[in-house]
């Protein structure tokens, strides 16, 4: 009996023995599986397979290891800014430039710290959460105004013009590159300051010049009268390029100085604008198609607003194809509609001024609102804003218009945009302005107590 009860506890032992090694097999199987096919050979043994399989899965973990580290060791000496947050906005990593351009010195790689607490900047906080949210790259340009503890060094801060491009990773994490612009800001200020110096002095002898041309024109007759007629059109474009040059000058360095506030009924001003320029309309056979509400009262420059609505109506009759309608869209939107990089949380009115013909190139689009671009697609949309009748619609423009457009606008806290339409294919310049309504100094609104 005690010798049955031997071999039977001996059997259950080598059985158990067997069924744990075949377990331990089968998990030393799952694990080869999970690791690369060509680490090792089929006709070894298990374990020996087993070891060969970690040994170069170690070996691939250093060598991606040493990527990464070369990858970022590149990304340190880059010219670019670049920084890295996780899900929570916990700054995870960021290069040498995106120190030095944000003035990140209360930081060490390995630290957990919120990039609020080192960087205060609502707008590049908007931007990394927009592209968490969207999960799409984004742009966004602005100026950076670097915080200042010591009060005795306040003079030496300089605020930058940056652009960062933000880009979605894993775990909800983003990645931002950084761009100094201040350069190129500065030395664009510098060559308009150039240009604007030399207008000045271009002014006095062009007005000189157009008086000797008007004088010498009632005293000579044909052919001579018509070369000074002649003379006298490319004298009044100058004197034009000159003004509209300096005018624009005067918007960017002092955008409020240059605007006088009063109640604007919006359709009324449109309707006006459009009575100016009925004549031109009418040789095309071209009609005003709006929609919108009835009355809309807003706070604005009406003679600004006019300049505006001036030049981009005259821009859509000259290039629309005869008996087309050119529509003009007035919508009031809440400001949480758009995108919130734009403009503040307020109501907003939204102007569209669309027309049928050959819309902008696709390569001009970006450049449209920069000063003296000219573009080469079939249309170009230059705008002469003159001080003279609106009447005069030229087949080319001083390279001014769009940009003193943009400049007014902006100058209003509004935004304006070009594209061209879908349906028609054409032109399509919308508009956005803050409407507030009245109360406690804002603007905007009906019925103002004046």
């Amino acid at each position: 009996m005690t010798l049955l009860t031997f071999i039977l506890g001996l059997a259950l032992g080598f059985g158990f023995c067997f069924w744990q090694q075949q377990r331990l097999q089968r998990q030393q199987r799952q694990i080869l599986e999970l690791l690369p096919q060509d680490a090792t050979s089929s006709s070894f043994p298990l374990i020996y397979r087993l070891r060969q399989a970690i040994a170069f899965a170690n070996q691939q973990r250093a060598v991606l290891e040493e990527l990464l580290e070369s990858k970022q060791q590149l990304l340190e000496a880059a010219p670019v800014g670049y920084l890295q947050v996780d899900e929570d906005n916990h700054l995870l990593w960021c290069n040498k430039k995106a120190r030095q351009l944000l003035q990140i010195d209360r930081w060490q790689p390995g630290q957990i710290r919120l990039l609020l607490e080192l960087v205060r900047s609502y707008e590049l906080d908007q931007l990394i959460e927009q592209t968490r949210h969207r999960q799409q790259p984004a742009t966004q340009e602005w100026v950076f105004h670097p915080a200042c503890v010591d009060g005795t060094a306040m003079s030496e801060v300089r605020s930058l013009t940056l652009r960062a491009s933000s880009w979605p990773l894993s775990q909800r994490q983003v990645g931002v590159f950084l761009e100094n612009r201040q350069p190129l800001v500065e030395l664009s200020q510098s060559r308009n300051q150039w240009v604007s110096d030399l207008a000045h002095e271009l002014r006095t002898p062009l007005t000189s010049i157009r008086l000797v041309a008007e004088a010498l024109q009632g005293r000579l007759k044909p052919p001579e009268s018509r070369w000074v007629e002649q003379l006298l059109q490319e004298i009044n474009r100058l004197i034009d390029l000159v003004q509209n040059w300096l005018e624009l000058s005067h918007l960017e360095k002092n955008p409020s100085q240059s605007l006088t506030y009063d109640t604007v009924e919006l359709r009324s001003l449109l309707g006006s604008v459009w009575q100016s320029l009925e004549p031109l309309a009418q040789q095309k056979q071209l009609c005003l198609a709006y929609t919108g509400p009835d009355t809309l009262t807003l706070r604005a420059d009406e003679s600004r607003l006019t300049q505006v609505f001036l030049n981009l109506l005259d821009n859509s009759i000259k290039y629309s194809p005869p008996q087309a309608a050119i529509r003009v869209k007035v919508a009031l939107l809440d400001g949480t509609d758009i995108d919130s990089n734009d403009l503040s949380q307020e109501s907003l009115i939204q102007i569209d001024i669309i027309d049928s013909g050959s819309g902008f190139s696709p390569s001009d689009l970006p450049h449209v609102f920069k000063r003296l671009y000219r573009g080469d697609g079939s249309r170009y949309r230059a705008i002469s804003i003159s001080a003279g009748s609106p009447l005069s619609t030229k087949t080319s423009g001083s390279g001014l218009g769009l940009s003193i457009v943009q400049e007014i606008i902006q100058a209003h806290g509004g935004v304006v945009t070009a594209r061209n339409h879908p349906e028609t294919g054409g032109a399509w310049l919308q508009i956005q302005l803050p409407y507030l309504q009245w109360g406690s100094g804002e603007w905007g609104g009906g019925n103002p107590s004046r």
